[in-house]
């Protein structure tokens, strides 16, 4: 029977090739060395020319760049599989769909796993970029609209590539290509899902229904997912339709069933006096004789884990040039004294304390700090705040630039010798900006709203005033 079972399957597969050359959109099985379908090959086009770009110039920079690169490469890859099972096979059950695409899904995990754990590399910015929009690989899995979805990473990508334009436009022009070679896979990619997927990923409408086992094209880094276990063994439920019992019980069944509406005529009538939907005197005693287990009586949950297994120890100290200040909470003193010029600081993570920066330093960057407030004197190059909700920031010296990305909550307290700061926000709300006037402070708000028009060549954006 096992033979028989393998021969089966080797057979569908097959069919799945052959059928699949003459679908639309499909091609033959590229495994097997025939041409591939004309999606596919439009894909490749953009990994031998956007992609192979972006790898060449990561390797030109080489470090993190190069590794993380690396990782990118065989996301590439196993997105390509994806493609090919689907230009061979019909599309499968969800359960089977989630099986392929766990290969790119875990090498993704390990692209964003690989930026959290080099939070101190001098390419963070690099990193960041694509950890921000490297989940736009998952675009087969969007539906109806993948194209505005890989966008969507796109746009998250940007505050990052902007700032490694900004580090690297007078220096060094290989990381300036580097950003619009990136920046170009996901643009060529969005053309490519207009083609070929405008909906969602186009299966093969003839050959099998794909397979967690379907061959596709061998990639590098990218190993077939496993073959689903084995189905849980039937449940013994007994009953009328229980092999044990007997076929007049069976027959008897099916007779009352084929009755129609006759089989309700068996049923008593209930008067109005013992309908619990018109007497709450009734539903106030509970409805007597019925038994059994109650909904949602199941096991009860594990416990969730305590605040106290995941918790990191507090970091402040200084890392090379950088001053690392993490996992920081309810502390209100945290220091650091007598700066560098060419350090900086990182505050990562902290809730609910005070931080004071005594001296000039290059620059100050909050990242997911809630409840934090940070006090400093001269920075040479700007605060980043990113990823936060209710921070307040005060400086008593010159800051040349302020940004503020993906935060709800920011107050920042000017000096007067910083009223020439430039302000850059973005996807942040709740901003205010407070200027020193006679030994006191006037708070004024950031703009949240904008209002976009066609002025007949060009698109017009202005702040939105609002009433009230």
């Amino acid at each position: 029977m096992a033979e028989l079972a393998s021969l089966v399957q080797r057979l569908e597969v097959a069919v799945c090739r052959l059928e699949g050359m003459s679908s639309p959109g499909g091609g033959a099985g590229d495994s097997a060395g025939g041409a591939v379908s004309a999606y596919v090959e439009a894909y490749d086009e953009i990994v031998k020319g956007a992609v192979a770009q972006y790898l060449t110039l990561s390797q030109k920079i080489g470090g993190d760049v190069q590794k993380h690169a690396d990782m990118m490469k065989q996301a590439f890859d196993c997105q390509r599989q994806i493609l090919v099972t689907a230009s061979n096979c019909k599309k499968p059950s969800d359960a089977v769909w989630k099986t392929i695409l766990q290969p790119m899904s875990k090498v993704i995990g390990q692209v964003q796993e690989f930026h959290e754990k080099n939070r101190t590399s001098p390419f963070f910015n690099h990193l960041s970029a694509v950890n921000e929009s490297v989940a736009a690989l998952g675009w087969p899995a969007v539906v109806p609209k993948p194209g505005p979805y890989v966008k969507e990473m796109q746009d998250s990508a940007m505050f990052y590539t902007n700032r490694v334009l900004k580090d690297y436009k007078e220096k060094d022009k290989t990381h300036v290509e580097w950003v619009k070679a990136y920046i170009n896979i996901w643009a060529e990619l969005q053309l490519y899902i207009k083609k070929h997927h405008t909906t969602g990923l186009s299966w093969s409408k003839t050959g099998s229904v794909a397979s967690a086992t379907t061959p596709s094209a061998p990639v590098g880094g990218c190993p077939p997912p496993p073959p689903p276990g084995p189905p849980p063994p039937p449940m013994d439920i007994g009953g009328p339709c229980d092999s044990s019992g007997s076929s007049e019980d069976r027959s008897a069944l099916f007779a009352s069933i084929n009755q129609g509406f006759l089989i309700t005529k068996g049923l008593k009538h209930v008067s109005d006096d013992k309908k619990t939907h018109k007497n709450p005197n009734l539903r106030a005693k509970g409805v007597p004789g019925i038994s059994g287990p109650k909904p949602f009586t199941s096991a009860p949950r594990p416990a969730a884990p305590t605040a106290s297994a995941s918790k990191k120890s507090p970091v402040l100290e200084l890392d090379g040039k950088k001053w690392r200040v993490e996992y920081q909470n309810g502390v209100s003193d945290l220091a650091i004294n007598d700066p560098e010029l060419k350090q900086v600081a990182y505050v990562y993570n902290c809730s609910n304390s005070v931080l004071q920066v005594n001296g000039k330093i290059n620059s100050i960057t909050l990242d997911n700090c809630k409840k934090m407030a940070v006090v400093f004197s001269d920075v040479v190059s700007m605060v980043d705040i990113i990823n936060c909700k209710d921070v307040k920031l005060q400086t008593t010296g010159k800051v040349p630039t302020i940004s503020i990305n993906k935060t709800d909550g920011c107050h920042v307290y000017l000096s007067e010798e910083s009223l020439n700061c430039e302000i850059v926000t973005a996807k942040s709300s709740e901003m205010n900006i407070l200027v020193p006037k006679d030994n006191d402070f006037v708070e004024h708000a950031i703009p949240e709203q904008y209002k976009t028009t066609w002025d007949g060549s060009k698109f017009v954006t202005n702040v939105m005033e609002m009433a009230g």
